[in-house]
Order: structure tokens, then sequence, then C-alpha cells
């Protein structure tokens, strides 16, 4: 969506519109997006309570002030509070901004300053894009961070799980990778608890990729593979490997967080192994923004505003989002290595 306004109009854009605008925007940076894993949920409150049963966890409903709480004492349940996590990003328009970019002079050209604007929103989109792309790797792995890299929350140690590791050994010649593969297989299956899939994904590090396809019990397979053409995602720079039940895809996602420290979203000789097809196990909450007109209203996935300084000499352009990734089985995403 393109803003057509003058912001200097009576009213400028309105937090509808703004918003509206910054979420159409394209979102260049979300693999995890792009497979559609994780769906948006949005909710009225600035925290979930999550319950974990049998080592799924489910969201609680909330309740009104003095009204009786949900009962999370039965054996083997447990229940934990979690605010959303508020993620603000601003931005400013000054005259320098604009000085010099006069319209190009027909009469339906847009404004020097709504193109301005448009480009500031787009990299704003694509920030916060990278940082719910950062928070859902993470959380596809049972661990929530925020873009300092601070773990604020980590579902197995919350509520007494373990995660499910399995060691491909590729740097071993006799490696059975199959038997491997299956591992990872039935472990998925044997968590299923309830859920469906359709099939196993897995995304793992340039390192663990290229001891995969190097492999003596893999290599004629993968060459063959190479060789047809006949590749799923042919249209995808990534590379890619379908091998006894796995889809194995190289993902050098990195990012670089707020204390400006490149991170790797998959550590070196590591993967992590998943399901494609559930119908409710990954989620990402969303909440409302932190504004008084937004307050009990269901959250988007983010917000935008924008507010002309009382003497017309900048422009504060705000955005922020409260989400929470949540994987409901976090036994369910495999993490695969390499230690040799």
């Amino acid at each position: 969506m393109t803003l057509i306004r003058n912001p200097f109009d009576a009213g400028g854009y309105s937090l509808a519109e703004m918003t509206q605008a910054i979420n159409i925007l394209p979102n260049l940076y979300t693999r995890l997006g792009q497979i559609g894993l994780f769906r948006f949920e949005g909710v009225s409150q600035r925290s979930v309570i999550i319950e974990q049963y049998e080592g799924v966890l489910s969201l609680l409903p909330s309740v009104p002030l003095g009204a009786p709480a949900t009962v999370g004492t039965r054996e083997g349940r447990s229940m934990r509070s979690f605010a959303l996590p508020w993620i603000p990003h601003d931005d400013v328009i000054l005259p320098g901004d604009i000085q010099g970019m006069p319209a190009l002079g027909v009469s339906d050209a847009a404004d020097p300053l709504v193109e301005v604007m448009n480009r500031k929103l787009m990299l704003m989109r694509r920030k916060h894009a990278q940082t719910r792309e950062y928070m859902e790797m993470n959380a596809l792995r049972g661990i929530v961070k925020d873009g300092a890299g601070t773990t604020l929350y980590n579902y197995f140690t919350e509520f007494g799980l373990a995660q499910i590791t399995v060691d491909f050994l590729l740097g071993t010649a006799g490696t059975n990778v199959q038997g491997k593969v299956r591992e990872v297989l039935r472990a998925i299956e044997d968590n299923l608890l309830g859920e469906a899939m359709t099939s196993v994904h897995a995304l793992v590090s340039r390192e663990f990729f290229d001891k995969l396809i190097a492999h003596p019990k893999t290599e004629e397979a993968y060459k063959f593979y190479a060789a047809t053409g006949a590749q799923p995602l042919r249209e995808d720079v990534r590379r890619n490997f379908p091998f006894a039940g796995i889809l194995f895809e190289e993902y050098a996602g990195t990012v670089t967080l707020s204390t400006k420290a490149a991170e790797r979203l998959v550590p070196a000789n590591e993967g992590i192994a998943f399901p494609m097809g559930t119908m409710d196990t990954f989620a990402t909450y969303g909440g409302p923004a932190n504004l008084l007109e937004t307050a009990n209203t269901i959250g988007l996935p983010l917000y935008a505003r924008q507010h002309l300084d009382e003497k017309g000499r900048w422009i504060d352009l705000m955005t922020e989002a409260s989400i929470l990734p949540v994987n409901k089985r976090p036994r369910l995403a495999i993490r695969i290595l390499s230690s040799n």
C-alpha cells in the first residue's frame, strides 16, 4: 500500500492507515514466513497464560477481574504467564531528507515527503520482519529471545521438558544416515500428541549440509537428485536435498543484534527438523499497541503511526509490535547436529 496523502494535510495519517500500510509492505526476510510455519493470532491482552499438559503447551482464556481463575494444579499440568515482548522502533523525517527532491511535475506525482515516508516505512518494516524471523527461529527451538540476544523464556526449562537431539555423526564414513533420519522421523511421530503433519523439513547450517551431501552413504543419492533437476523448490536459490523422508535445506540466515553483534540463526554443524502442515503447533501471538485507542482490541502483527512536530520541524515515525512466538509441542522440533 502506498501512502498518497501529504502528512501535512489536516490530521495527517491515522493510526489505522499507517498500520495498514506497514503491514502490507513486502516482507523480504522471513524464510519461516515463506514456508508458512508460524501462523499469527491476535490477542487482546499484553500477556498470555500457557498451560503444559503431557508435553503440549496451550493458551488459557483470560477472565474478568475478580472472576474465578482457571485451575492448573491437576497432576501433570503446570501453568505460566508470559508477557508479550514489546518491540518499539522509531524514525524521523527531517527537512534535509526531502531537501532537493521536488515532485516530478505531474499532477498525480507522489509528494517527495510521501516518498521519503514510504522508504522509511519499508526499512522499518524490514527491521521488524528480521526481528520476528529471529524470534520465531529461536522459538522453534523452544527459546524466546529479544533483539539483543537475551533469553526471555526457555519453554523446556519453564515446563520441565527435555529437547530431543540426534547426532548424525557425518564425519564417520560408516554412519547409517538413513537410520539417523528414521530416528528423527520417529521422534517427531511419537511427539505429535494428537497433531497432524504432512512432511518433515530441516533447516541446517552450511557445514551440516556440506557434510550431508558428501557423506559416502548419501553422495550418490545427492548426485542423482541434482542431475535430474527435479527439485521441488527449483526457483529458490537455497540448496536442498530430500533424503529418506526429510527435506534438508541449507539455511544461512544471519542477523545483526541491537548490540551490533552478528548471530547465525542456525549454529554451525547444526540444524532443526520440524513437521510441516500442522494444525495448531506453531503460532505467534500478537497483542495490541501500547496506545489508548488500541486497548482491549485484538492485536495486529505491527503498528505504525506518525506525529508532526507542533512547530513543523520534523515528523516522528513510530512503529511497534508485541509478539510472542510459541512452539506448543517443543519436543517436535528435533535438534540435529554432526559432532564430528
